[in-house]
């Protein structure tokens, strides 16, 4: 129960900050909801954790 309300107080930060207005078009976009959604109620308290750069590895042949 707890874990959920972290979650969903991660996810209305998230929209706060706007993070879902466009849609990601990348890995860093999707990181950045992801990291704000885990950090919860840290955002309240200063956090803003945001994804620059996402190398994700290739596919093998």
């Amino acid at each position: 129960m707890l874990l959920m309300i972290w979650l969903a107080v991660g996810v209305i930060a998230a929209v706060q900050r706007h993070n879902f207005d466009s849609a990601p078009i990348n890995c860093a976009g999707f990181g950045t909801i992801a990291v704000t959604a885990l950090a919860g109620p840290l955002n309240y308290m200063g956090v803003n954790p945001r994804v620059e750069e996402c190398d994700l590895p290739q596919p093998s042949q």
